[in-house]
């Protein structure tokens, strides 16, 4: 396989190149090359259809590592397939299609884990889960990565599926992991809070919430959604984000207490300045906070080590070579494409 061939990428494949850990280090590169300038991110967009379905799109440039991209996906009731798609940055020519599921939960979790390696106490060891979901279990994995946690206790509205979820995590992480009755019982005295629901409004309540803890809110990705009281911002030490500007058009929860006050967005930093100033949780911080809403850079910086190590390895399969052609002006067919030709 040449290393210039265009590569699809599978599911599988994705998952056997990469772990979580993995995807941590993968993710802290490429937020250190966003601070230093080289690497730069495409705002969000996305629409609403069908009443609660959207149509997503995010990108970023890599222009020194010779990539740039996009990934895009549809969220439905049915399901999400997402494609992040690598290009050469110098000729345009496309790299990889990299089927992007697997790609986006190692992502999503590991800049939670990320932040919760940059901002949590460093004795943490007890954490609090709210949401049971498809994203929840590497959100789970990725905190226990970077802390060892003693204990965790785990809310989801569904009991069934919360039952089903304790039982997996077990299995396949191996935590001490229990049920709790409400999302204040979960959070009781809970040092690492990690929030991952399609919640509408808002569950999770300033007085809760213990002093000391550090909180991941990684579910409300679109305005429709909110999962904290945006007054519990007011607590925080230190509030970092995977990207401001993204924050500032899509978060609810931020724009309902910041609105256009410049002064108070002020207080909010991207991740990457945070690790790139070396500044880990201050003495004495009350909370700290940490919101993403997903964002082309990390899908990028995963991407390009999944290609790297797909090319080394001879993983992928070769697309077709893409041959150039004229738009059709006419409505006359042309001869080589008409029936017996």
């Amino acid at each position: 396989m040449s290393a210039d061939e265009a590569l699809w990428i599978s599911e599988r494949e994705v998952t056997e190149l990469v772990d979580i850990a993995d995807a941590i280090e993968a993710l802290s590169a490429g937020l250190r090359l966003e601070a230093e300038g080289q690497a730069q991110n495409m705002v969000k967009t996305h629409a609403t259809f069908g009443g609660h379905d959207t149509l997503h799109a995010i990108g970023a440039t890599f222009e020194g590592a010779g990539f740039v991209g996009t990934k895009t996906w549809a969220h439905t009731a049915g399901g999400a397939a997402p494609l992040l798609i690598l290009f050469d940055s110098h000729t345009g020519a496309v790299k990889a299609i990299i089927e992007a599921f697997a790609l986006g939960q190692l992502r999503t979790g590991a800049i939670s884990g990320l932040a919760t390696e940059w901002l949590a106490a460093p004795e943490a060891d007890d954490m609090a889960l709210i949401g049971t979901g498809k994203q929840a279990l590497t959100q789970l994995a990725a905190v226990a990565a970077v802390r060892r946690l003693r204990r965790v206790r785990i809310f989801g509205r569904n009991a069934e599926r919360c039952r089903a979820f304790l039982a997996r995590a077990r299995a396949e992480l191996g935590l001490a992991v229990e049920g709790a009755a409400s999302v204040e019982e979960a959070v009781k005295s809970a040092a690492i809070v990690t929030l991952v629901t399609r919640a509408t409004e808002p569950f999770l309540y300033s007085g809760m919430v213990a002093k000391g803890a550090h909180i991941n809110a990684v579910g409300a990705i679109v305005p429709e959604c909110l999962e904290f009281e945006p007054a519990l911002l007011d607590r925080c030490a230190v509030i970092a984000v995977d990207n401001v500007a993204q924050v500032r058009k899509l978060s609810r929860e931020f724009l309902e207490r910041l609105g256009q006050d410049e002064q108070a967005w002020a207080r909010v930093k991207p991740l990457s300045a945070v690790i790139a100033a070396g500044s880990k949780r201050p003495a004495g911080a009350d909370l700290t906070l940490f919101k993403a809403m997903g964002m082309g850079i990390s899908d990028l910086a995963l991407g390009i080590e999944i290609h790297r190590r797909a090319a080394a390895r001879g993983l992928g399969r070769p697309l077709p070579e893409r041959v150039a052609a004229k738009p059709r002006l006419t409505r006359e067919v042309p001869a080589r494409m008409k029936q017996g030709a």
